[in-house]
């Protein structure tokens, strides 16, 4: 699975425009956000040739393994190479069911692995931040796909994870030299994370504050989760990720529209 060093992040809801772009810029792959199912990464995979197709992530809650199976072999049949599983547990906030989140990414890989057509362990990455969840997810994975997190926990994760294991945190940045206008951008997006107790208690746990998480976010943890800035300031904040022991970095550039051409060019320009 070539994923190469830097990608894009990108909801599913902003739909293919720019996916044409995206490939001819020279990034690797291609990850589609907001829970997204395998057919719904099909679309991507038809608008280009060369990306590799991720989700990021498949929420294990709303999905049969079997079914998620099935669908994938199609997949890779019709697109062989090129299409990277995610999964994930996603929110307890957002997802009625949640409990035992563990045990659910467990039972969900073992379901991946009876299906009449299995998706090998090198076909599949997991979303986690705790050590528990990165143990899983090295162990019956290729590696880990983070979110909203610092290069501080990147560090974390790659010792935990260990040296072989993928590690590839999305990393959403604001391409904007006014502060102002950039942290406004950025906490309109940190707002819903900051509600949510998988991402408060990671970041509490890698220096943060109650009060840094609270009214919508600190400037000094808005600037290390959102970085923001010119394009070449943006890429140092990726090399601080790449540095700390990411494989890849997943782009999702705000405030410029669901599919921003002009932000992908500079930051191809400034990292590629």
């Amino acid at each position: 699975m070539r994923l190469g060093q830097l990608g894009i992040w990108r909801r599913r809801h902003d739909g293919v425009d720019g996916v044409a772009e995206i490939e001819a810029l020279g990034f690797g792959t291609l990850w589609v956000g907001g829970s997204p199912s395998v057919q719904e990464a099909r679309a991507f995979l038809e608008r280009s040739s060369t990306l590799t197709v991720a989700t990021g992530i498949l929420n294990v809650w709303q999905h049969e393994p079997a079914e998620v199976a099935a669908q994938r072999a199609e997949v890779a049949r019709a697109f062989p190479g090129r299409f990277l599983l995610g999964i994930g547990v996603g929110h307890p906030e957002a997802t009625a069911e949640y409990a035992t989140p563990l045990a659910k990414m467990g039972a969900f890989f073992d379901g991946l692995d009876a299906a009449p057509e299995p998706v090998a362990q090198d076909e599949r990455v997991a979303a986690a931040l705790g050590p528990k969840m990165l143990d899983l997810a090295a162990r019956r994975s290729l590696g880990t796909h983070t979110y909203f997190i610092t290069p501080e926990h990147t560090r974390f994760a790659r010792e935990r994870v260990g040296p072989d294991a993928l590690v590839a945190p999305e990393l959403a940045v604001v391409v904007e030299p006014d502060d102002d206008a950039a942290r406004a951008v950025a906490r309109e997006y940190a707002g819903p994370y900051l509600g949510r107790s998988n991402y408060t208690n990671n970041l509490l746990r890698f220096g943060f504050t109650e009060r840094d998480v609270a009214d919508g976010g600190s400037d000094r943890l808005i600037d290390a989760v959102v970085p923001h800035g010119s394009a070449p300031a943006v890429a140092e904040a990726v090399r601080a990720h790449l540095d700390a022991g990411a494989d890849h970095v997943a782009l999702q550039p705000l405030g410029h529209g669901g599919a921003p051409v002009a932000d992908y060019e500079a930051l191809a320009k400034a990292l590629l």
